[in-house]
């Protein structure tokens, strides 16, 4: 065994450095390597591997990280020497690395709290005399073994019949601090010894059992504020394991809350199986409304992840029904309109100061009411739309009747969604929205607020803001719902982003890797309703790609085609995954050209809500609706010259000219395209090939590169029948490179085959 000093000289003679240079390098070698030549050859090779030594041309001498090479483990060899040596030590400093070892680390403020006299009568003295050993390191304020191989050997010598009631007899010495409910890292410490020791019945008495079970709560708890579900659920599902066995009985209030937040972090964790069946348990259990409130709400959101959409929603409106809110879910347009006038003369004057300065609400029965109806709205949204706008209303009634509270936020960025669709007053849709969106900003719930009226806040941006920013507006709702552990709008914004992205940004290739990042999200967390919904967005964008081995996605993951996606949707009753697959349907059979099978999906979607309670339901994509519809109708109506069609065309012109009004970013180059095919088709030429030219300089301004392409399309085809056939290829190749760039080779091997037939004639 080398000296320190021997291994300093050896290293300023190898390295050409002073002796001073090399003294701490000296040190560090020699606490890594106990001396042994064969083992300082090892760890010097190591740290050059590692790039911690390293030569430098520049200064031509050897430069190291003295910070780095301390905190590297010792090596397996030297780990083997000093598990030999651990017998020689001393009793106390054994019994001290006993205790270390049940933690594998501890900081000094942990070993201050350790009432373990009887055992070790000074633990920072022993350890200090393991570190001189090498057996220890110090890091600040924290002892750790210099090897896991140290600590194994270590916990060994403790016999296992007295390894469980060490574990309990440090958690008990933890415990007993005043503090240890408010402190997140002893409770945690303390907790974690008494869940160790697995069946502690003739170990702990009652009183202990229900003190260690209500501390799992409060660990549990610190670790939902760390966003560590997995974690937290370990406590609770441990705090249950130490209730009495009459529980429900005799600790009622302890073992419904740990109950509670088990289903919830299981369901945040996608553990659905096991949320269901601690539901099952609760409600077997409550003893009344109020106690069985939040396992109710529970239950319906369980029942929308897994598309039981109108189970879920009756547990919602019965729920309300106790608070004196009635809902009937045979609403009809006419209701609809006549509260949306209501919530219109309510809103008239309505400025955030005014919001502000309102009564803050004391009925709780109404805060309650009036957060399971911002529960139910997004709900709705899936079968039931024709209630969303209701809800919003009742919403703005409650706070104007009876005061301010964070759902009325809510309520503002609902109700400015219900006004933008239900009604032709725009600019007090946007004022409305405007305004819930200032009140999120800065709110201390501002990540929460985010994360639930993300869809909402949306659907008003696509008709009044570029919809671009909805892209951003989108993520951040993503990023807010996984800061405050929020599953469902997380997954729920994900979709909303994947549409934004689909419609506003032209990079299928790009979208199709969001895309299958957010399957394997929705399948780990059993999102079922949410996947199919991204589903049907993903075989839009595989069609276009033309190439359904471009992407992973993980075997576990179960594609269903369109077809089987909107079985999915009678099935569960599902209007929102209906509309969905159709539009997608639409967008791909458009852009390939397949107008009869267009207007065959318009027949179909009108079919979806004709007779039903929610006829006259209106939605954000419903413009593009209008735009597929409009296009592939001129386009019929040119080739069949039939009256039916053409209306159809200035029906969906005269729509999007409103549209433009409120935004010509978004609307004005699908207004142009469409009035340039009426133009064709009445056979105003010089005007038709204006608007064409038009349309294709908007969409390029405005970034819908693919809507560019689209237009440039319809233009080199109109050129073409028109006999101007050079000038048409020319638009035609020109929109075969944005299709290229767009990622739509599908699109690109089409034009190239058209454009090939339209050169035979040439050739011959």
């Amino acid at each position: 065994e080398l000296p320190e000093r021997a291994i300093n000289k050896m290293l300023s003679f190898k390295f050409c450095l002073p002796i001073r240079h090399t003294r701490e390098l000296a040190r560090l070698v020699h606490c890594k390597t106990r001396g042994f030549p064969m083992y300082i050859i090892e760890f010097l090779r190591s740290i050059i591997q590692r790039n911690m030594m390293s030569f430098s041309v520049k200064s031509r001498k050897w430069r190291w990280d003295d910070i780095l090479i301390d905190i590297q483990m010792i090596s397996g060899n030297v780990a083997e020497l000093l598990t030999r040596k651990l017998q020689q030590l001393s009793h106390d400093v054994i019994e001290t690395l006993k205790v270390l070892s049940c933690f594998g680390q501890m900081n000094t403020s942990t070993i201050q709290l350790l009432d373990l006299g009887q055992f070790v009568p000074d633990m920072v003295e022993s350890l200090e005399v393991a570190m001189k050993e090498g057996i220890v390191d110090k890091a600040g304020p924290i002892f750790a073994f210099s090897h896991d191989m140290l600590q194994e050997s270590t916990y060994n010598l403790i016999p296992v019949e007295e390894r469980k009631l060490l574990h309990v007899n440090i958690g008990r010495s933890l415990a007993q601090d005043v503090m240890v409910a408010q402190n997140a890292e002893l409770c945690t410490l303390a907790v974690d010894q008494i869940n160790i020791s697995q069946g502690t019945d003739n170990i702990l008495n009652p009183a202990e059992r229900a003190r260690f079970a209500w501390l799992n709560l409060i660990a549990g708890k610190h670790s939902i504020s760390a966003s560590s579900y997995e974690q937290a659920r370990g406590y609770f599902e441990a705090g249950i394991r130490l209730l009495h066995a009459k529980a429900w009985d005799k600790q009622y209030s302890l073992c419904l809350e740990l109950h509670e937040l088990s289903v919830v972090v299981s369901f945040m964790d996608g553990n659905v199986e096991t949320a269901s069946s601690l539901l099952g348990v609760i409600l077997s259990n409550t003893k009344s409304f109020d106690d069985a409130l939040n396992s109710r709400v529970l239950r319906a959101k369980f029942l929308a992840s897994q598309e039981q959409y109108s189970e879920a929603t009756n547990e919602l409106l019965d729920i309300l029904s106790h608070f004196g809110e009635e809902f009937s879910q045979d609403a009809c347009l006419a209701h609809v309109m006549s509260e949306i006038k209501a919530a219109q003369l309510m809103l008239k004057e309505v400025t955030k100061e005014k919001i502000l300065n309102l009564p803050t609400i004391q009925d709780t029965r109404k805060i309650n009411a009036m957060e399971i109806m911002g529960l139910l709205i997004a709900l709705c949204n899936f079968s039931s739309p024709m209630l969303v706008p209701l809800l919003c209303c009742r919403l703005m009634k409650l706070t104007f009747e009876f005061g301010f509270c964070e759902d009325t936020i809510s309520g503002l960025a609902f109700v400015s969604h219900a006004l933008l669709f239900y009604s032709d007053d725009v600019l007090l849709a946007a004022r409305v929205g405007r305004i819930a969106e200032s009140l999120i900003s800065g709110n201390i719930h501002e990540h929460s607020l985010r994360a639930k009226l993300t869809q909402m806040t949306c659907s008003v941006k696509v008709l009044i803001e570029p919809f671009q920013v909805t892209v951003d507006h989108c993520l951040n709702g993503y990023n807010s719902a996984k800061i405050v552990g929020d599953i469902d709008n997380a997954m729920l914004c994900g979709l909303i982003y994947c549409i934004s992205y689909f419609f506003s940004v032209p990079d299928l290739i790009g979208l199709q890797r969001h895309m299958v990042n957010f399957f394997h999200q929705m399948t780990k967390h059993k999102r079922i309703g949410v996947l199919h919904s991204v589903m049907s967005y993903f075989d839009a964008v595989t069609a276009l790609i033309g190439n359904e081995d471009s992407c992973s996605i993980d075997a576990s993951i179960e594609r269903k085609t369109n077809e089987e996606l909107y079985q999915i949707a009678e099935q569960t009753q599902s209007t929102y995954l209906m509309h969905h697959v159709i539009i997608n349907q639409m967008y791909v059979l458009c852009y390939l050209r397949e107008h009869l099978l267009v207007a065959d999906l318009v027949e179909k979607y009108r079919r979806m809500y004709a007779g039903t309670k929610n006829t006259g339901t209106k939605r954000a994509l419903d413009i593009y609706f209008v735009f597929f519809e409009g296009i592939s109708a001129l386009c019929l109506a040119r080739d069949t010259k039939q009256k039916s069609w053409r209306q159809i065309g200035e029906e969906s012109a005269k729509t999007m000219s409103q549209l433009v009004d409120y935004s010509a970013w978004n609307f004005e180059n699908k207004l142009s395209l469409l009035q340039a095919e009426l133009h064709y088709l009445n056979q105003r030429n010089t005007m038709a090939e204006l608007a064409y030219q038009a349309s294709i300089s908007s969409a390029h301004a405005h970034r819908f590169f693919h809507e560019e392409a689209m237009a440039q399309e319809m233009y080199g085809i109109y050129l073409i029948e028109n006999k101007m056939v050079d000038k048409g290829i020319v638009e035609l190749e020109t929109a075969m490179g944005k299709y290229e760039s767009w990622g739509a080779a599908r699109k690109v091997d089409y034009l190239k085959d058209f454009i090939e037939l339209v050169n035979i004639p040439a050739s011959m």
